[in-house]
């Protein structure tokens, strides 16, 4: 039988991909306690960078919203692998830090986290909802135009 998460995953018509290899020296998660910290995510799909640019030049708003939205599949992809596959583990989101490659004029940040944010509200519930930051850089690893990271309680 599938988990309510899993449940929810299917219903949004979304498939977890198999959690990726870190691309340096560090590991894409660590548990201390009943904390999951998740490494930064890019938006990545089948191994490779997707949505490379920047936000306010070459993509809109709701576009890194979906850009968002895909490194937050990735964090639960990862999240998933730290749970030992089973997501109904995960108590909360405990808080969310989103990274957004834009221009120097570019002041919606939170609304592309709201991307990432959205997404965890629709497939955790009121579990979902978290603290945040998201800030404006000058530039993500191999020029991605969003990056997320997050923290879960979770069930021993």
């Amino acid at each position: 039988m599938t988990n309510a998460i899993e449940q929810k995953l299917a219903s949004l018509n979304v498939t977890l991909p198999q959690s990726a290899p870190p691309a340096a020296n560090y590991v894409p998660y660590t548990i201390s306690g009943n904390l999951v910290f998740i490494s930064g995510q890019l938006p990545m799909k089948d191994g490779k960078p997707q949505d490379i640019g920047k936000v306010g030049k070459e993509f809109s708003v709701e576009q890194a919203q979906d850009t968002a939205k895909l490194c937050a599949i990735n964090i639960l992809s990862h999240l998933k692998a730290a749970c030992g596959g089973d997501l109904s583990r995960v108590k909360r989101c405990v808080r969310l830090g989103v990274f957004v490659n834009s221009t120097d004029s570019f002041t919606d940040q939170p609304k592309v986290a709201n991307g990432a944010s959205d997404f965890m509200v629709a497939v955790l519930g009121d579990a979902g909802k978290h603290s945040r930051f998201a800030v404006g850089v000058s530039q993500l690893p191999f020029g991605v135009a969003v990056e997320v990271d997050g923290t879960f309680e979770i069930a021993n």
